[in-house]
């Protein structure tokens, strides 16, 4: 069940993360928004309000450890408790290596791992006490198959594949009851595409997406039927995209 179920997203500013946000919480979710952009986390925050959900939201740097001990201690304080996180924080900065962005690199290894491994870190020692929890990823099918000017990117989302599943072993070997769930999608209408600055990549994505994308409304489905499987129960990866995408 989804209804009063507390549910942390960070990367919820946009994107799946705000379709995710609407989504559990018109669903009866309390759900807990983490983003840089504190602007459009107020704005989603007083849609869901209105609309007759329970929403709470702090500015989170899934960088820093600290952020994400804040936004925990803040669902706890608030709800009384912590059901699931959807680590949904992400870059995109593709380009060649040749093309020596060195810069975008380490940036997509602060975000995309450092942010996973700072949320679950975080997330943890509530999960273990309780002995419950669900820790949900957005990874990419870059996760799941290398392409020209993903080898960063793509890099950072097979840890993200990697490190679910062995959580996911891991929780199941100690009797944790914390179930996993990795998301791999393809063409999603995001922003994702507004951090390439390599103009090659950027129109090669651009058109890909032009001619593919589907709206992240679609994966916030997937979350959603993650979650409301029975305890029991741990869909361990979703790879979700356009059907008429061939990736």
């Amino acid at each position: 069940m989804i209804k009063d179920k507390v549910v942390i997203i960070t990367g919820a500013s946009s994107g799946i993360g705000e379709a995710t946000a609407k989504l559990l919480a018109n669903q009866g979710a309390k759900v807990v928004l983490g983003a840089r952009r504190e602007n459009h986390l107020k704005r989603i925050a007083n849609e869901i309000t209105q609309s007759g959900g329970q929403v709470i939201y702090q500015v989170l740097d899934v960088i820093k450890q600290e952020d994400n001990d804040a936004i925990v201690k803040l669902a706890k304080e608030t709800f009384g408790r912590l059901d699931v996180v959807f680590l949904n924080a992400g870059l995109m900065p593709n380009s060649p290596l040749s093309a020596l962005k060195t810069d975008d690199w380490h940036q997509m290894v602060d975000v995309n791992v450092k942010g996973v491994l700072n949320g679950v870190a975080a997330v943890l020692p509530v999960f273990l006490a309780q002995k419950s929890g669900h820790v949900i990823a957005t990874s990419s099918v870059a996760g799941l198959k290398a392409y020209p000017g993903g080898a960063v990117y793509g890099g950072t989302k097979w840890f993200v594949r990697d490190f679910m599943e062995v959580l996911r072993i891991e929780s199941a070997m100690e009797g944790t009851h914390i179930r996993t769930a990795t998301i791999y999608p393809a063409a999603i209408n995001t922003e994702l595409l507004k951090t390439i600055s390599e103009k090659r990549t950027l129109g090669q994505m651009q058109s890909t997406y032009d001619r593919y994308g589907i709206a992240p409304e679609r994966i916030a489905s997937v979350v959603a039927f993650a979650i409301d499987q029975p305890e029991d129960t741990t869909i361990n990866e979703f790879t979700v995209g356009p059907a008429n995408q061939p990736w």
